[in-house]
């Protein structure tokens, strides 16, 4: 069962199941949250991973910069599960508090403009911790 409501702020908010959407807050539950989670961890490997191979076969210190790539995903996977919103869903203009990939559309067109907004948010956070972990990659001396 869906409710769409405008609260006493004037913010459109629809509740699902006992969780609710909130526009540039939170725009998925708790399996959609799990993901996000999961590709922080896999982003996160991928770092240590990379960089260890980078460092074990004598890469040069630039070449570093590469793990710039999977600390963003790691960022943004954290980023997302941590603040209850999905970037991409943000941006498409839906929302899922239910199972995996049953989506929906937010009809508002002001809570659409206030979820890319913080869609923007996360992926530039996201690339900042990126390249700062790259920076310091390449700046280590290994």
């Amino acid at each position: 069962m869906t409710l769409s409501t405008f609260t006493a702020g004037g913010s459109f908010e629809t509740s699902v199941a006992g969780t609710e959407y909130r526009p540039g807050a939170c725009n998925i539950g708790p399996a959609e949250i799990a993901r996000r989670r999961r590709a922080g961890h896999v982003g996160l490997l991928a770092t240590v991973v990379s960089l260890g191979v980078l460092v074990a076969i004598g890469a040069p210190p630039a070449a570093r910069l590469i793990v710039a790539l999977p600390a963003a995903v790691a960022a943004s996977g954290y980023l997302q599960a941590r603040l209850r919103f999905c970037a991409g869903f943000g941006s498409r203009g839906v929302f899922n508090f239910g199972p995996l990939g049953q989506t929906q559309e937010v009809a508002d067109r002001d809570a659409r403009a206030q979820d890319r907004s913080r869609a923007n948010q996360i992926g530039v956070v996201s690339l900042a911790v990126g390249v700062a972990v790259g920076v310091l990659a390449v700046l280590l001396p290994l």
